[in-house]
């Protein structure tokens, strides 16, 4: 009964070297979902009455098929972190066996969850744009996620002359700017004075922020019909949501938490608003013309975690990366 441990700093290596293996595990999990091969129960939150806006949520999950593995990823959210200059999120997965139940695995679980949302907003982003360019990315909200969406963007080749940056933080922006873009490629991203301007000029749309609540409520920002990758889920108006294509990795979980769909839902008196599943756009068993806003927005299941964390201790078993704790059990026999 041996347990191991996987530091940040191996998934990092490890999801830089093959992003493209990382996609790849998430697209197969959104996948197994859909022939059923997968459990996800609802994400649990812990919330704080003397911290309102921090929280800390469990996600379990189980992924069937040829390797069975079970696991819950712990992830804390506490956007007060910022101030002390340390990030807004922290957390671990662990990994259960699927024949006894014992765990096997702890891997640091922010780097993760960061990859996982790439992973899967690129995905959708390639499927819902046809191809692997946009004119001008605009990206609200400049913290973690949003870097691991331009690095994933970056190695996987995408074509993109122009980035907009904006964040309720003025300073931000620019500090995003100076980590996330190699200097020959600075030139061509802009700090954004306001966020309407980012809205109106790009054509592939990033939500990346910690907004609890809509703030964007103009329909008519995006008549230019952009493909928007919503990976913050409550940034946009109902009116928004009911006026786009909607697609999400699960109509079930996205539908809960306050979410901007979820609010759109409470609105509209039903769910006839969602276009389908990013697993039936990948299958090519839903399409949405550009005609009008694609709005992609995924709830970020505990599935794709486990996915992800299953490919990356694998990856780090086979590279002599795990750290062995073989005394961690106790009576075992």
């Amino acid at each position: 009964m041996r347990f191991g441990v996987v530091s940040g700093n191996v998934i990092r290596r490890l999801i830089e070297e093959s992003p493209e293996e990382c996609v790849k595990a998430v697209e197969d999990v959104y996948l197994a979902g859909h022939r059923g091969e997968v459990v996800c129960p609802n994400s649990y939150f812990l919330r704080f009455p003397d911290r309102p806006d921090a929280r800390i949520i469990a996600l379990p999950a189980h992924l069937g098929g040829g390797e069975p593995v079970s696991g819950i990823k712990w992830i804390a959210s506490y956007p007060a972190n910022i101030r002390q200059g340390i990030p807004r999120a922290s957390a671990v997965i662990v990994l259960n066996r699927a024949d006894n139940g014992y765990p096997f695995a702890c891997l640091e679980g922010s780097i993760i969850s960061a990859a996982r949302t790439a992973a899967s907003a690129v995905s959708a982003a390639a499927a819902l744009s046809g191809g692997r360019r946009a004119g001008t990315l605009g990206i609200v909200g400049t913290g973690l996620i949003a870097r691991y969406v331009v690095s994933f963007l970056s190695r996987l080749g995408w074509e993109i002359p122009e980035v907009l940056l904006f964040d309720t933080n003025p300073a931000e922006p620019e500090r995003f700017r100076e980590a996330a873009f190699a200097p020959e490629r600075r030139r061509d991203v802009q700090v954004a004075k306001d966020l309407e301007s980012v809205v109106r000029r790009s054509d592939l749309l990033v939500f990346t922020t910690s907004a609890a609540t809509p703030h964007v409520h103009d329909p008519g920002w995006f008549s230019h019909a952009p493909v928007v990758l919503h990976l913050s889920l409550r940034d946009l108006s109902p009116r928004i949501v009911l006026s786009s294509f909607n697609v999400v990795d699960s109509v079930e979980h996205v539908m809960s938490a306050g979410t901007s769909l979820h609010l759109a839902e409470q609105e509209s008196g039903g769910r006839e608003f969602v276009t389908g599943t990013l697993a039936e756009v990948l299958l090519g068993q839903r399409a949405a013309p550009r005609t009008k806003p694609i709005v992609f927005s995924p709830f970020g299941m505990g599935t794709l975690d486990l996915a992800v964390a299953r490919w990356a201790y694998a990856r780090a078993e086979a590279a002599g990366d795990v750290v062995w704790i073989d005394d961690f059990f106790d009576m075992t026999r």
